[in-house]
């Protein structure tokens, strides 16, 4: 399915590049302090894409690719887990820093990327060795630990290429036509449904985890899984043993130069619901289908 570029370093690839050059010069992300993530194979060389979004489909829905995309708003998605979690919206602090100044009230300490380090799940067997992308845990002034939350947050990679069009805004010029990439849907099947569950599963053993796991995604991202897992999922509170999905998808008109990041729903069910229409799909093809397709291909149809 043909797609085009719907963000460059941060910007709307259509839009005049004069404001993204600082970022697109120095191969920077204008939503966290680093360097860009994104990569493309380029006549041999590798090199940064800049590639935030793209917008693929019968209408060109924008969809992020880029995790680093999802933290705009000096890391808004956090602070929305938190408030839903924890039921009010307490300060946020790197766990590195924690033992750094006195505290009068609550707080939440983060592990995860630049905000100390990333906590891995316990293996079992030698298997099992992910890595959650964030723990949010509920301290007290004196540092005990109160509750916490784990966060998962997932884009979409690409199949195809759009190394002309890459080419095309690097160079300052309007690309007319349409890149080969498009979203990598069987991912949602292959790898981001099997890691959440087993997660879901791993997590609803901890006492003190005691809203789940929060699952954050483009929204594209989430109606895929949702089509994939069907309709018929109870939505409950967040508690422990859930799966809360929260989706966010790009506003329609630039602030500041940049499209927002908008939280465009939530939704919480059990871990066993998700783990059970996971394992029971009920979008199937007709019974007999190969046989039909046998005896089609053997009388040459």
């Amino acid at each position: 399915m043909a797609a085009n570029i719907h963000e460059f370093f941060g910007y709307p690839a259509g839009a005049s590049m004069s404001e993204a050059k600082w970022f697109r010069d120095n191969e920077q992300c204008p939503f966290v302090e680093g360097g860009c993530v994104k990569h493309i194979q380029l006549d041999g060389v590798r090199r940064v894409s800049g590639v935030c979004s793209i917008r693929s489909g019968g209408p060109a829905v924008p969809v992020v690719t880029c995790p680093q995309r999802m933290y705009a708003g000096h890391y808004q998605i956090l602070k929305d887990v938190s408030r839903i979690a924890f039921g009010a919206p307490l300060d946020l602090v790197s766990s590195d820093r924690v033992s750094d100044s006195a505290w009068t009230s609550e707080f939440v300490a983060v592990f995860g990327q630049r905000w100390g380090r990333e906590l891995r799940l316990p293996k079992r067997r030698g298997r099992g060795a992910y890595f959650v992308d964030w723990i949010l845990a509920r301290l007290t002034a004196d540092h005990e630990l109160l509750d916490f939350t784990a966060v998962e947050v997932q884009t979409i990679d690409t199949t195809g290429n759009y190394r002309e069009e890459f080419r095309a805004l690097s160079e300052g010029r309007v690309f007319p036509g349409k890149s080969t990439a498009s979203p990598n849907w069987e991912n949602v099947n292959k790898r981001i449904l099997p890691q959440i569950i087993y997660k879901g599963h791993v997590l609803r053993r901890e006492p003190k985890c005691s809203k789940g796991l929060f699952f954050v995604s483009p929204t594209p991202v989430y109606e895929r899984i949702r089509d994939r897992l069907g309709g018929n999922l109870d939505e409950i509170h967040p508690s422990s043993g859930s799966l809360t999905f929260l989706h966010y998808s790009l506003g329609t008109e630039p602030e500041a130069g940049r499209f927002p990041l908008v939280l465009s729903g939530a939704f919480t069910t059990t871990v066993d619901q998700v783990a059970l229409a996971f394992t029971s799909p009920r979008d199937l093809p007709p019974a007999r289908s190969y046989e039909d397709a046998i005896q089609r291909a053997l009388a040459g149809t």
